[in-house]
């Protein structure tokens, strides 16, 4: 007879069995798709959640997934000027970015960030490349044309040679929110804006938005009023009605977008649940929402 430790045991045994076997036609299905990854929120802050974010990055790739990362770094950009004495200002939800603000943004997501999610990957025993827009030719940018924000930018082209060649030969791409424009002048672009259209450019199977929010809620205040599967006119229908609003309008917009060219599925999901990103692409629940061409829903 088995003794409690024993039974305990076993029930976790059986648990890690039912997983894997749901998880089964999943890795299946998206073996050799490209997974588009906008890495930010809590899970940028919190060094075990970090940990999970570089382990779940090395578990897709080693299944035959071929996940892209791409990534911000508001707080840490915060942190350097304040260093330098230098206050951070915004403008419409938009980090005003003059000269000597670039200089930081540029130091800090290209020397600082990017580095430091490159190395945690190798780490966790995964191979991993970092990159900016201006590597390659990988984005061009444009100016976002509001009034008085300085250099902050939007994606005019993509050129996906780069991260094809480092894809193809089993490494991960890792992509900082900076770009340039034609003239060689530096631009901070909204890392989700260079994470849909960069996932539209690669044909990507899902673009994964990583946030601080369960999803798109019907009632902001109430968690389980959590919608888990909507298709595009759904989600702009919430946007003109105010159910999505705030911070979740660019992040919805910045979905739709990305299906409207291609993307199969665009998901918002909680960063701040350990491996959120396996739960939601190898579980039959997921755990945050999903926003699908009209074609994809029952």
């Amino acid at each position: 007879m088995l003794t409690e430790n024993e039974s305990i045991e076993k029930n976790a045994d059986a648990i890690r069995v039912k997983v894997l076997s749901e998880a089964l036609p999943y890795i299946q299905k998206f073996a050799g798709r490209t997974i588009v990854v906008k890495y930010g929120g809590a899970a940028m802050k919190d060094s075990t959640l970090k940990d999970q974010v570089m382990r779940d990055l090395v578990f897709l790739s080693c299944v035959g997934v071929r996940p892209v990362l791409v990534h911000g770094g508001g707080p840490e950009i915060n942190s350097w000027l304040g260093k330098l004495g230098i206050e951070p200002q915004f403008k419409n939800g938009l980090r005003v970015t003059d000269a000597a603000t670039m200089d930081v943004v540029e130091m800090v997501l290209v020397g600082r960030v990017n580095k430091e999610i490159v190395s945690l990957i190798d780490r966790a025993g995964g191979s991993a490349i970092g990159l900016c827009g201006k590597d390659g030719n990988l984005i061009t940018a444009r100016p976002q044309g509001q009034e008085g924000i300085g250099f902050v930018g939007e994606v005019s082209t993509v050129n996906i040679d780069a991260i094809d060649t480092l894809v193809n030969a089993g490494y991960i791409p890792v992509v900082s929110s900076v770009a340039a424009d034609e003239s060689g002048q530096a631009y901070n672009i909204n890392a989700d804006t260079v994470a849909g259209e960069l996932a539209a450019a690669l044909g990507a199977e899902k673009l994964i938005l990583m946030t601080d929010t369960p999803g798109i809620l019907q009632d902001y205040h109430d968690p389980s009023t959590l919608l888990t599967k909507i298709d595009i006119q759904k989600a702009r229908e919430l946007i003109k009605d105010g159910t999505v609003a705030g911070g979740m309008i660019p992040k919805v917009t910045c979905c739709v977008r990305s299906l409207a060219q291609g993307v199969r599925a665009a998901h918002i999901i909680d960063g701040r649940i350990p491996h959120a990103l396996l739960l939601e692409v190898f579980t039959d629940s997921g755990i945050g929402s999903m926003i699908v061409a009209s074609e994809f829903m029952p």
